[in-house]
């Protein structure tokens, strides 16, 4: 049996631009590809957290989240009304469920927030608040899609928005593992 290898370059985005799933041609400038390339940097984000994690559950949590930010990133590379591929499954609401459930799991075992935190203590709470930012970059880019025009469907936009939010509150686990006093932010 002879499988022909596929090229990593094609030359097709030598003009500055890059092919959807759905075939379409867009500048690679275009807010879609900058939504779903930041997506992408956030997965590689939360692959350099999972390299430190020792808790096999949230080690095993950010594979699922890994996995759905493929699906995601994909889901977003198609115009609406375009072609998926036959083994994709869109986001869903089960998915936003999860991850509501493992932020709660995580507020009832530590201590309550009563102010902002200062982001920093310890190499693997600094990498998740990064992941933080960049998901609420990545979120800012979907929404930006979704009211120019390219309707995103309301999944995609929740499973955002509550994923920044469980690597805040993944942040503060790891301060309580790693017992990292948390530097609270208070005005002055």
């Amino acid at each position: 049996m002879n499988m022909k290898k596929m090229k990593v370059y094609t030359k097709t985005g030598d003009d500055g631009t890059t092919g959807l799933l759905s075939g379409e041609r867009v500048h690679k400038h275009h807010v879609r590809v900058r939504a779903y390339g930041t997506i992408d940097e956030l997965n590689s984000w939360l692959g350099l957290i999972r390299d430190f994690i020792e808790d096999t559950k949230d080690y095993d949590f950010i594979i699922f989240l890994q996995k759905k930010l493929m699906t995601l990133g994909a889901q977003l590379s198609i115009e609406k009304g375009g072609p998926s591929p036959r083994l994709l499954s869109n986001i869903t609401t089960k998915d936003i469920e999860a991850i509501e459930l493992e932020i709660d799991e995580i507020t009832n075992l530590l201590p309550p927030l009563t102010n902002f935190i200062i982001p920093g203590g310890h190499m693997l709470i600094s990498y998740t608040h990064l992941a933080r930012c960049v998901c609420r970059r990545a979120e800012r880019f979907v929404t930006e899609l979704h009211e120019n025009h390219h309707p995103v469907a309301p999944e995609i936009i929740a499973f955002m928005n509550r994923l920044s939010d469980y690597l805040f509150m993944l942040s503060r686990k790891f301060s309580y593992d790693l017992k990292v006093d948390e530097i609270k932010w208070t005005p002055e």
